[in-house]
């Protein structure tokens, strides 16, 4: 067997068993490897590639790769059923900042100076120590901050505003082709996306991307950037006509001289006010 053939083959032969295995091992990202997984990985690295070339005897080479990737697995069984096995072998959080103060024995254990603290917080966004309650060094090396009560940002729930619940959106367009699994599972049809287009002033052939929400509304991304499509805002429009339709209501009852006719009014006006009320977070978004 000609040489060349030989590596070839070894080499296909070892990326078939080094995928399997870095598959069951679980998806785990580069950048988030602990020391452990990330030394695991290098050696089963420099194993293959020596048996590939060749350059390490065959059997033994296929000994201490087999023990390179059977070792891991094992020990992710164990870490999944034991935590103290777990915290040997991925390491424990180290706490960098608790209750708005730094943890400077915590730092000097996990060799982080003062400087390296504040990179990492200002790689979250954060640039005052003082925004910060408590701070994490996770196994992987990353920080993990969380900021003091009057430092987050608002959100729909400190204000006590309904939002209705969202997924994911749904690609309808790709490449200038209506893909109608989408629409089917957003219980669209072509007709309704011909329309949308349409009124966007834009032709199927010219778009490159089309996306739906959840609140049916339709993004598109054109393969011309110089145009720019007239994008309906459905959602808005109809709040604006509710809001004119209460307001209109409100001066009617004002105008009026009849008492009973102005109650209607006013009670009607003071339902629509509650109607909208309900239905802002969800139109105005």
């Amino acid at each position: 067997m000609p040489a060349w053939l030989a590596v070839v083959l070894r080499s296909a032969a070892l990326y078939v068993v080094v995928f399997v295995f870095v598959r069951l091992l679980g998806k785990k990202h580069p950048a988030k490897l602990t020391p452990v997984y990330f030394v695991n990985y290098a050696v089963i690295a420099v194993i293959a590639g020596l048996l590939a070339a060749g350059v390490s005897r065959l059997l033994y080479g296929l000994l201490a790769l087999a023990v390179w990737l059977l070792f891991p697995y094992l020990a992710d069984h164990l870490s999944l059923r034991s935590k103290t096995v777990h915290d040997v072998l991925s390491g424990k959080e180290t706490v960098l900042i608790k209750q708005g103060k730094i943890m400077e024995e915590n730092l000097k254990t996990a060799r982080m100076s003062a400087e390296e603290l504040l990179k990492e917080l200002r790689a979250k966004n954060v640039f005052s120590v003082a925004d910060v309650e408590f701070a994490v060094l996770e196994t992987s090396g990353e920080v993990s901050v969380l900021l003091k009560a009057d430092k987050k940002p608002i959100t729909p729930h400190d204000v006590e505003w309904q939002v209705a619940p969202q997924a994911e959106p749904q690609t309808v367009i790709l490449d200038g082709n209506i893909l109608h699994d989408s629409l089917t599972e957003l219980g669209l049809t072509r007709e309704w996306l011909e329309t949308q287009l349409q009124q966007a002033g834009v032709t199927l052939d010219n778009v490159f991307l089309g996306q739906v929400n959840t609140a049916g509304e339709l993004y598109l991304d054109l393969f011309d950037d110089a145009l720019k499509p007239a994008m309906p805002t459905v959602q808005q429009s109809l709040y604006a006509m509710l809001e004119k339709a209460q307001a209109d209501l409100y001066t009617f009852a004002l105008e009026t001289q009849n008492s009973q006719v102005r109650f209607m009014y006013e009670k009607n006006a003071t339902r629509l006010q509650q109607v909208l009320d309900i239905l802002r977070p969800h139109l105005l978004r």
